[in-house]
């Protein structure tokens, strides 16, 4: 079955960097395009950035180009988001994302909190 993993979150302070992991069991990752999203309580899941199925093409929200970094390693079925600059309002839970056959599958999130 699919499994999303995510790891890295953590508590860091506002300027400083963290690099979030999405390992990936279960279907060929080579062949899909993988998202970043992130969720504040009481608010929508956000998407944060999306990747390619060989990594030709990302694409980000407003709030963090520029500051994100999104890439993936095929070989280890592995994707990655590496967070610049944190800002207190980067704050949330994220989540990895792939879908299949118009199924969306999600990781079981990983806390970030970005404060002084």
């Amino acid at each position: 079955q699919v499994q999303l993993v995510e790891s890295g979150g953590g508590l860091v302070k506002p300027g400083e960097s963290l690099r979030l992991s999405c390992e990936a069991s279960g279907f060929r990752f080579s062949n899909y395009a993988m998202r970043w999203y992130r969720q504040v309580p009481g608010k929508e899941r956000e998407l944060v950035a999306m990747i390619t199925s060989v990594a030709t093409s990302t694409n980000y929200a407003d709030s963090v180009k520029g500051r994100f970094t999104i890439s993936r390693d095929n070989d280890k079925n592995t994707v990655y988001l590496q967070m610049n600059s944190l800002k207190p309002e980067d704050t949330a839970v994220y989540y990895c994302n792939v879908v299949i056959s118009t199924r969306y599958y999600w990781g079981q999130g990983t806390q970030v909190t970005v404060s002084s």
